[in-house]
This record gives C-alpha cells, sequence and structure tokens, in this order.
C-alpha cells in the first residue's frame, strides 16, 4: 500500500514503521533496479538549512531517495508538535535488523567504509554471506573522483544490500551517483557509524537513553572533543527551524 510522504523542516519522510519498512526491503534481490535509503537527524536537517549549495543538492537527494526514514526522536516529538507524525527508526537500528531479518545465506553484502576489524567480525558472525569492501580515501566531501569510484564500486558489486557507511553528506552523495551508473541493483543504505555499534567497535548508548530520546547525549559524554559541537552549537538550531517552519505556508496535506 503507497503511504504519502510528510513534510518536516523542508524534508519529505516516509512514515513506516520498522515492520513496514523492513516488509518493503525484504523484496530486494540481486537483480532488483537500484535504490537507496536516507535516514535524516538533526544534524542532517540543520546542515540543509546552512549553505545554498548543500541545501539545492542535498534536497534533491533526500527527495529522490527510495525510502526517507526519521532517525530521530528530537524531529520525531518537534514535528508531533506542529501536528506532523513521523515514526522513528534510527539508522543503527534498520541496519541491525536488515543484518538479523533480511540477509540469507549466499547473499552479497557491500561495504563503503568502515574498518577490516568490522568485516572480519561480519563475516564471522555470517559465514555463508559474502562481504565484498571498499575504503575510500579521507575528503570525499571535496573528492568527486573518489565519491564516483565508490559509487562504480556498488554498481559493479552486484549486492542485495549495500552499507555506506563514510558520514553525512558524502555517504548521501554517494548513495545518489550510483542511481545514474545503468545496471545497478539492490539497495544502499546511509548509515553512518551503525555497522561501528553492530560490531561493538563502538558502545551505543542504554536502552533506556535511547528510549527517551537521549542517546545524543550519551555520545556527547562518550565523545566530547568530538562532538560537542554538533550537538551543543549546531543542533539546537533545528528548535529554531522548527518555530519558524510552524507558521510558514508549505505544509502539505500529506503533514496533517
Amino acid at each position: 500500500m503507497h503511504i504519502e510522504r510528510r513534510e518536516f523542516l523542508g524534508m519529505r519522510f516516509d512514515p513506516l514503521s520498522a515492520d513496514q519498512t523492513l516488509a518493503r526491503l525484504a523484496k530486494v534481490t540481486g537483480e532488483t533496479p537500484y535504490s537507496y535509503v536516507v535516514t535524516p537527524n538533526v544534524d542532517h536537517v540543520v546542515r540543509l538549512h546552512e549553505k545554498e549549495w548543500i541545501e539545492a543538492k542535498l534536497r534533491a537527494i533526500y527527495d529522490e531517495a527510495d525510502l526517507c526514514l526519521c532517525d530521530s526522536k528530537v524531529l520525531h516529538t518537534l514535528a508531533r508538535l506542529r501536528g506532523v507524525r513521523l515514526p522513528v527508526l534510527v539508522g543503527t537500528d534498520l541496519a541491525s535488523l536488515v543484518f538479523e531479518r533480511l540477509v540469507e545465506p549466499g547473499d552479497r553484502i557491500a561495504i563503503v567504509g568502515g574498518s577490516d576489524t568490522i568485516v572480519r567480525i561480519l563475516e564471522r558472525k555470517y559465514p555463508l554471506v559474502e562481504f565484498v569492501q571498499h575504503t575510500p580515501p579521507m575528503g570525499l566531501r571535496r573528492n568527486p573522483a573518489a565519491r564516483r569510484a565508490a559509487a562504480k564500486f556498488i554498481a559493479k558489486s552486484g549486492a542485495r544490500f549495500s552499507f555506506i557507511a563514510v558520514g553525512s553528506p558524502q555517504q548521501e552523495l554517494i548513495a545518489a551517483e550510483v542511481k545514474c551508473i545503468s545496471g545497478a541493483v539492490g539497495t544502499a543504505f546511509c548509515i553512518g557509524a551503525a555497522l561501528d555499534f553492530i560490531t561493538g567497535q563502538q558502545r551505543r548508548a542504554p536502552r533506556l537513553a535511547r528510549l527517551l530520546g537521549l542517546e545524543w547525549a550519551h555520545r556527547l559524554v562518550s565523545d566530547p572533543r568530538r562532538m560537542w559541537r554538533r550537538y551543543l552549537l549546531e543542533g539546537p538550531r533545528v528548535f529554531l527551524l522548527a518555530y519558524r517552519w510552524a507558521g510558514a505556508p508549505h505544509r502539505s496535506a500529506a503533514s496533517k
């Protein structure tokens, strides 16, 4: 059943539950025409409004994604206060569910980014699954040739599922570029550090913190030098965006 997207803060989200999402993804095979999934959070939404060139390019990438899922309890709560229902499906949870429920023996899984250790752990956990990995150089955001190489790797891999773990917005740029390559198959996920959490390379927030929408606080405390700017300086801008959006005329009927 088709479910119309709901717009909030310049993004159009698919209001799907985890089960509805998995039901769609279960139909993907190694021969299914290529598609990609994005899971925007507060950081992504704020970035979308920062610079004109980013806004124009990323807005199109999010709009053209085959699934755009809300990754943030904060966005979920702000949207609810404005009359928009956005189910939350965190990217790490989505990646975990794909591995637990959908990945089957004989599947080929492509990974862009991540470490060799992550791949070895996954190979031990899923010995009947074939993993292929591409490790791009640093600075992907300003290196279109390297992004193109990563996109070609995914397109040529023939993988049923591809996990792009190189951070945002470069992972979204790569995912969208694959769609321009003839013959690409499967579904790609823009999942950031999800594989680090799945394989135990990073410790995730306790379940209670996740349920309360405080996973961001756990990450801030765990790595303050790297995360302080995102969560204390840039992230709070979302509240001003939500305030301005409340009276804006661009809310669609699908948002109500």
